[in-house]
């Protein structure tokens, strides 16, 4: 009985530990991501609906299976998309790259996000890798891209 119950115990630490059966907790930092493809930019300035927080430059980026993902329409686990925010100035006729606010971070793993349509989203202020600014699992993130459903939730179009 004693075997049983230890082999038992093992099992369900098993089960529990194992992905899919247990939503994931956090998003990866994603490492190189500048090294991906850059997908799209645009400037968000005072007065767009979307100014606070996003006023900024933006810069989008997305790993080999985000963008199959966005050519398809509906993307499979691993794609991560990546809204790089920075600040910007003006002048002599140029806006200009300032310090980064944050970088956004969507994430694909339909088991381990299923309760945010198989989405995981973290926000990384400025420059750190590891502080977190997401403290409700991504859900905030999600009510505002559940407007996209008919894009698998993503925001950003391929442009061709």
């Amino acid at each position: 009985m004693k075997l049983f119950s230890t082999v038992l115990a093992a099992v369900i630490l098993f089960v529990s530990a194992s992905p899919g059966y247990a939503e994931k907790e956090k998003v990866d930092y994603p490492e190189g991501y500048r090294q991906w493809a850059h997908i799209k930019s645009m400037l968000i300035e005072p007065g767009h609906p979307l100014e606070n927080p996003f006023q900024g430059l933006h810069h989008v980026y997305g790993n080999k299976l985000a963008l199959e993902g966005l050519k398809k329409g509906s993307f499979q686990d691993g794609s991560v998309l990546v809204f790089d925010l920075l600040q910007y100035s003006r002048g002599d006729h140029a806006i200009q790259e300032g310090e980064r606010k944050f970088i956004g971070v969507m994430q694909k793993e339909k088991k381990g996000f299923s309760a945010t349509g198989g989405w995981g989203f973290e926000v990384f202020p400025k420059d750190s890798k590891t502080d977190r600014l997401v403290a409700d699992g991504g859900k905030s993130c999600f009510t505002c891209h559940t407007s996209q459903t008919d894009r698998d939730y993503v925001f950003t179009r391929w442009r061709k």
